[in-house]
């Protein structure tokens, strides 16, 4: 089990990214949570194992790659206990 920090700048927010990033991430076994920054950029969090987690974010880049200009990832600790993936206000 592995955890992901990614925040995604370019034409990432009013262009349903968030709504795109859970859709990818509810079909997988992930948890997690996506957000808008007041930067622009798009901030997501997302754990499982490394397959899963890497279809749900290759699925996310396939989807919205036209809106990315960049991707910064690192890992984080686990977060133990956490339900599935929501999008935060």
């Amino acid at each position: 089990m592995i955890r992901r920090a990614v925040t995604y700048s370019g034409r990432v927010q009013g262009v349903f990214f968030r709504a795109t990033a859970k859709r990818c991430a509810d079909a997988h076994p992930v948890t997690g949570w996506v957000r808008n920054e007041p930067d622009g950029t798009v901030q997501l969090e997302i754990q499982g194992e490394p397959v899963a987690l890497e279809a749900a974010l290759a699925d996310l880049r396939a989807a919205k790659s036209g809106n990315i200009n960049n991707e910064a990832a690192h890992d984080l600790p686990v977060v133990e206990g956490e339900a599935g993936f929501e999008i935060r206000r």
